[in-house]
């Protein structure tokens, strides 16, 4: 099968959208001096091909009064029990990411609260599903990077 081949226009285009996914078409063709067409056809082989998937809408939890953030190490009494933990994690809305991992832990969860008080009552939620044995908690001062940009040009680069 065909490797699909991004061009500098198609870089331009993914640079656009990853900033804000809702920039209309027409104002990204006036940015690069192209067609409306043109963007709109790129843009849909780009979502043909897998490149794009879907687009994202971020919240600013901290104006929402989630500012505190923990991340929360789980170890599991056995293995077998990952996809039932990761369930019931589900469960959890402030659990907002999980990650199965090889290493320390056997699931990592990013987890948002409204402040210590709120973490504790969400930990100790993690800490009674059936399957953990134990969390660690580590606390998140500041998030000093969330860039969605670097990698994206890193892999440009390579091409």
């Amino acid at each position: 099968m065909k490797k699909f081949i991004l061009d500098e226009i198609d870089h331009q285009i993914l640079d656009i959208l990853i900033e804000n996914a809702r920039t209309p078409f027409t104002d990204i063709a006036k940015q690069l001096l192209v067609s409306a067409g043109t963007i709109h056809v790129r843009v849909k082989k780009m979502e043909d091909e897998g490149i794009i998937q879907g687009s994202t809408l971020t919240l600013n939890y901290e104006k929402m009064g989630y500012s505190f953030i923990a991340h929360v190490g789980v170890f599991l009494e056995k293995t077998s029990m990952t996809q039932n933990v990761i369930a019931d994690l589900k469960r959890i809305p402030n659990v907002t990411v999980a990650y199965v991992t090889a290493g320390k832990y056997n699931i990592f969860c990013k987890v948002r609260a409204k402040g210590t008080n709120d973490a504790k009552d969400i930990i100790y939620k993690i800490d009674d599903i059936p399957g953990v044995n134990r969390t660690e908690t580590m606390i998140a001062l500041e998030e000093s990077i969330n860039d969605k940009k670097r990698m994206m040009h890193a892999i440009f680069k390579e091409l």
